[in-house]
């Protein structure tokens, strides 16, 4: 099974973002990806591993708030 490899502007169309958001993520190393040449490169299971992370990541910090929240009224 083969794992198909996006470019910038499919992963701004499948994020629904700006493309230069996604060269931004991707230069800083928050977007799993790489460069053939100057372009740069994704692989789709890659990127939903990191929508994955991102909706934990969000999922944990409401658990936090919520938690903090009740122990602030008590």
């Amino acid at each position: 099974m083969s794992d198909p490899i996006l470019t910038i502007k499919d992963v701004a169309d499948y994020l629904k973002v700006n493309e230069r958001t996604i060269y931004r993520l991707a230069a800083n190393g928050e977007l799993p990806g790489f460069k053939v040449g100057n372009s740069w490169r994704f692989k789709h299971s890659e990127l939903e591993q990191y929508i994955a992370a991102q909706h934990n990541r969000a999922g944990v910090s409401e658990a936090m708030k919520s938690a903090n929240s009740q122990s602030e009224d008590n």
